[in-house]
């Protein structure tokens, strides 16, 4: 009866080190798979950063254009516009609110007939919409400008934050 406690002994210490074993190597895949987890989440935001990257430099170029009058005021708002809706790393309620006046006049124009449309439509509904335009244009012409500065700005500091 005493080596019947021994194999049983010898039995459950085989049991408690294999189940000790799997309980590390479970652990160890765990360790693993955060890892990975972790490089993913890393690779996804410099992603997303890049993607940011190149819309700021875009929007570097059209205020600039803007400012130095070689992009029309409503075309300029309305890539602005569209610009910064696509940000991934950065609240579009947020940069809405800090450029109201560009989101203004986009908002103005948005639903006007543009390319093709434009030209199927009757002269006198081009010359309303383009009335309606010009006029959102001289309304919003400073803030627009003073949005501008403001705009050139942010995207010059978000390029140096996400390049770091």
């Amino acid at each position: 009866m005493n080596s019947f406690w021994s194999y049983l002994l010898i039995f459950a210490v085989i049991i408690v080190f294999s189940l000790a074993y799997y309980a590390g190597k479970l652990l160890k895949e765990l360790s693993l798979q955060k890892e990975q987890q972790k490089e993913t989440a890393l690779a996804h935001q410099k992603a997303l950063n890049g993607h940011d990257k190149k819309i700021f430099d875009s929007i570097l170029l059209i205020t600039r254009a803007m400012q130095e009058e070689q992009c029309e005021f409503d075309e300029g708002c309305w890539r602005l516009s569209v610009l910064l809706a696509s940000l991934k790393t950065i609240d579009s309620g947020q940069v809405e609110e800090s450029f109201t006046a560009i989101f203004a006049l986009y908002n103005e124009i948005k639903t006007f007939a543009i390319l093709k449309e434009r030209k199927k439509l009757a002269k006198k509904e081009r010359m309303q919409q383009d009335f309606k335009r010009m006029t959102a244009e001289a309304d919003l012409h400073d803030d627009v400008i003073a949005d501008l500065k403001s705009l050139n700005q942010y995207a010059r500091d978000n390029i140096q934050r996400l390049t770091v």
